[in-house]
């Protein structure tokens, strides 16, 4: 017959379980489970297991196993190994909201884009989660559709605590409303477009050597008409791609003709047309320069639909060096700018924010270089007529007039 438990053990919850511990101990629990696995089951799902367990079963103090679990403290490997080994014995789980509420954090950053299908956006949001995940927190991907309605309600949850920081790619000319809350919320960093007037660190690439460089290799293969397909007017990205596209074309010593810049939306459909607005043009351009690869694919799909074969006929150029940009047919001839350091370098100056390492003033830039591939040639010596007075017939309904090729000088 089994002696009954003394009242004393079962007087309160500490007697209680440091009572059933000690049975657990001994190994008995795993015997008596072969005969009672349903009771003893619903025992210990009563008996929740506590940091001071773990701390009693590894013989140190409730402190130290709360920092080491945290990672804010160094113990001795000895000491760490008898603290883990304690934890998965008793199959300890910290209680996630709990630490949270004690450390003050939601343990969370966020990362708006406005378009997570845009393939360099969705590259820098994957390195984004990696490098936020070596850091211990999670990364919430919030996707606005470019809409400022969505990115105003995602900034809303630093302040709901939600998360902690947010790395904001916004595609558009703020219309006052953003660095409004950017400035209200803080803990926000920009990547790649800048908000006029925001009080945040900033990451952005060396956008005008970028284009420098692409346009200046346009310049050194011979082409003298050189058209430019660019984002947006007031982004950032536009601006400073086509001050460095001007900039190469001033030291050849040609002038900008703003006949040949066309802008559109970071979109495919809408940089075909604006290939098509070029090349409507009585004297197009030789090669053109976009200021992003999702442009220069537009470009190529508008100039095949025309006829027009690249470079023979126009050579092209991009900004990104997207995923696959050598593997088009020709293989695109770019600037490089990488997502990976965006991600490495803007969830480090967002935790730098975070705990008041980094200031709002900071202005970082992210290394560029031109990858030279397939899409670039010297001009061919021919001048394409697109115009129905060169072609000696009216353009079909709806399309161009069928090209001409003519022979003229260099």
């Amino acid at each position: 017959m089994i002696a009954p438990v003394p009242a004393l053990a079962l007087s309160g919850p500490e007697p209680a379980v440091s009572f059933f511990w000690a049975v657990y101990e001994t190994g008995l629990p795993a015997k008596f489970n072969i005969i009672l696995p349903g009771a003893l089951k619903r025992l210990s799902d009563r008996l929740k297991i506590t940091i001071r367990d773990v701390a009693r079963a590894a013989g140190v103090s409730v402190t130290s196993v709360s920092r080491h679990l945290n990672g804010r403290i160094s113990l001795p490997d000895s000491t760490a190994l008898k603290i883990e080994q304690a934890a998965a014995r008793l199959g300890y789980r910290p209680n996630a909201i709990a630490r949270r509420l004690t450390r003050g954090s939601s343990e969370t950053l966020g990362l708006i884009t406005s378009d997570i299908a845009y393939p360099l956006f969705a590259a820098i949001a994957s390195a984004s989660e990696a490098e936020a995940a070596r850091h211990g927190y999670n990364l919430l991907m919030l996707n606005s559709r470019n809409l400022v309605d969505h990115e105003l309600a995602f900034l809303a949850r630093i302040e709901d605590h939600q998360v902690d920081g947010i790395l904001l790619l916004t595609n558009h000319s703020d219309d006052g409303r953003l660095v409004k809350c950017i400035n209200r919320t803080g803990g926000v960093v920009l990547l790649d477009e800048d908000v006029p007037g925001a009080r945040a660190p900033r990451l952005f690439a060396r956008n005008a050597d970028g284009a420098l460089m692409a346009t200046s290799h346009l310049i050194e293969k011979g082409h003298r008409r050189i058209g430019a397909i660019a984002g947006p007017h007031g982004l950032l990205s536009t601006t400073e791609r086509l001050s460095g596209y001007a900039e190469a074309l001033e030291a050849a010593g040609m002038a900008v003709d703003n006949r040949l810049v066309v802008h559109c939306d970071y979109d495919e459909n809408q940089a075909a047309g604006a290939f098509k607005d070029l090349f409507e043009q009585p004297d197009p351009p030789t090669a053109v320069f976009t200021c992003g690869d999702m442009l220069a694919l537009g470009a190529m799909r508008a100039a095949r639909g025309m006829g027009l074969r690249i470079p023979e006929d126009v050579s092209l150029i991009g900004f990104d060096d997207i995923s696959n940009a050598d593997l088009l047919s020709p293989a695109l001839t770019t600037v490089r700018q990488s997502p990976a350091e965006f991600g490495r370098r803007g969830v480090a100056m967002l935790l730098d924010l975070i705990t008041g390492r980094k200031t709002e003033a900071v202005t970082e830039r992210i290394g560029v270089e031109l990858v030279v591939r397939a899409s670039v040639a010297p001009p061919s010596g021919r001048r394409l007529w697109r115009s129905a007075s060169n072609t000696g017939s009216e353009p079909p309904t709806g399309g161009l007039a069928p090209a001409r090729e003519e022979v003229t000088e260099n």
